[in-house]
């Protein structure tokens, strides 16, 4: 499941450093209640990569999930700490829901770019066994998570974009949206404090 750079990038275009290009930035995809972080945490062990998931930060940084906007900010900055580690060799697992299918393409994009793979993982969920694990978590964990109802739950599964099989298979390269001239334009605009593509990358040594 490794994806592809936007067929618009020549290869001249393409970054590549030599430890990168053996590293995967996991993207963690599905509802809450879907089984994400269980299997953040396999794939973790199994590969030794970095786990990174807002809701680990949320609630003890700022006491809530969201807490005024702050949630996006603390994503871009995860998203920059996974691209800076892949580069490193170290793969990388954003364990963030990722339910548009914009905000997938443009972390695949920026994965390539940098010289690494990146890998869709979908986790469905069926809506009578989400109500339930999500009941359970909140009642067992309290401090990691939020109350849900059944409402807001229906109402997230309808704002959903389910992976497609060229996601899941890696061979989906879309162009940028309209009105903006790369991915990375886009990410950075959707994740405030995400920086630059160019401002992402390692610097090489000279020579």
């Amino acid at each position: 499941m490794v994806a592809n750079l936007d067929p618009s990038e020549s290869d001249s275009e393409r970054y590549d450093v030599g430890m990168a290009s053996r590293s995967i930035l996991f993207l963690l995809v599905g509802l809450p209640g879907s089984g994400k972080t269980t299997r953040a945490r396999e794939i973790e062990g199994a590969h030794h990569a970095l786990r990174l998931s807002p809701d680990e930060w949320m609630i003890p940084l700022f006491g809530e999930s969201d807490a005024g906007g702050k949630r996006d900010i603390l994503e871009a900055r995860l998203i920059w700490v996974a691209l800076r580690a892949i580069q490193s060799g170290i793969s990388a697992v954003l364990d963030f829901g990722f339910w548009d299918r914009d905000e997938r393409s443009a972390l695949v994009w920026l994965a390539e770019s940098v010289g690494a793979h990146a890998s869709v993982v979908y986790l469905a969920v069926d809506e009578p066994t989400q109500l339930a694990r999500t009941k359970a978590r909140f009642m067992s964990a309290p401090d990691t998570t939020f109350a849900m109802s059944a409402e807001e739950l229906a109402g997230w599964r309808a704002f959903f974009q389910v992976p497609t099989d060229d996601e899941l298979a890696g061979t989906f390269h879309p162009h940028p949206p309209v009105g903006w001239e790369t991915w990375s334009d886009w990410a950075s605009a959707r994740w405030p404090s995400l920086p630059p593509l160019n401002d992402i990358r390692l610097q090489q040594p000279a020579g």
